[in-house]
């Protein structure tokens, strides 16, 4: 069985700045870590593994800065038999499509793998969208929102999140899923996992070794498009009541709400 795994490498912080010209993120500047929900994509990935009874490989795959391949090392301490780097300036400022363009490829030039694992969203993006429109380009099955899996040899059951509830789902290999934080707690590198992670070799690929256009790659390629970014501004004027004041400024509020409901 192969196991393919995305995973992104996000900022380490709340504080996310923006160009303001093309609207996309600075990465620069800031400590990185894996996106958490991808650390679940890996641990499912590797507990799978431990109970196949057959030959399981596991590769993790991400699009990057060269920087990404310290993520790559992290996931082959936790678990992965290989890694792959997708890095080319060229891909700077995709957008979810875009950069699903370029993960669908790899996984055609890479090989066929039987489970695709992804987190549900990225921190730095929250769209959810990287996972399904991956799918949809290779033409498998996808399931979302998952927080359970069990498999056999022909299929994986997926026990899903939806709004009024759970769902559980069997779908046929090959196929995509994208996971939740409730589906089990990430493990932790042992010594010789990250010893031999660190003289592992990183298989790297650029635009060039994927058959796509370069009107189809990065900004250029992306049909998401930032008009414009701004920064809130906090306007608001607060006053606090404390000690014998408390019941004036309880009154002073509801005066307040009562007034701005009139005038609607």
């Amino acid at each position: 069985m192969r196991i393919a795994v995305l995973i992104k490498q996000v900022p380490d912080t709340d504080d996310v700045k923006l160009d303001p010209q093309t609207g996309t993120m600075i990465r620069e500047g800031s400590g990185t870590i894996i996106n958490p929900l991808d650390l679940n994509a890996i641990e499912a990935a590797v507990q799978i593994k431990r109970m196949r009874s057959i030959p399981c490989h596991i590769t993790v795959i991400t699009m990057g800065p060269p920087n990404a391949q310290f993520a790559l090392r992290e996931a082959l301490a936790l678990g992965a038999d290989q890694a792959i780097l997708l890095t080319d300036r060229r891909f700077a400022g995709a957008d979810s499509w875009a950069t699903a363009k370029v993960l669908a490829e790899s996984l055609k030039k890479t090989g066929e793998y039987d489970l695709i694992i992804a987190g549900e969203k990225a921190t730095d993006g929250e769209t959810g969208q990287v996972g399904p429109e991956v799918a949809a380009m290779l033409s498998i099955p996808c399931a979302t929102y998952v927080t359970e899996i069990s498999d056999n040899e022909e299929y994986v059951v997926v026990k899903r999140m939806v709004e009024d509830g759970f769902q559980r789902q069997r779908i046929h290999y090959p196929c995509l899923i994208t996971v939740l934080s409730d589906l089990n707690r990430p493990g932790m590198p042992t010594l010789k996992g990250k010893m031999d992670s660190r003289r592992a070799t990183l298989i790297t690929l650029t635009a060039d070794d994927l058959d796509i256009r370069s009107d189809e790659l990065g900004l250029m390629g992306s049909p998401t498009k930032v008009v414009r970014v701004t920064t809130p501004q906090k306007t608001r004027e607060t006053r606090r009541f404390s000690g014998h004041a408390i019941e004036k400024g309880i009154v002073e509020l509801a005066e307040t709400i009562k007034s701005s409901v009139l005038n609607r």
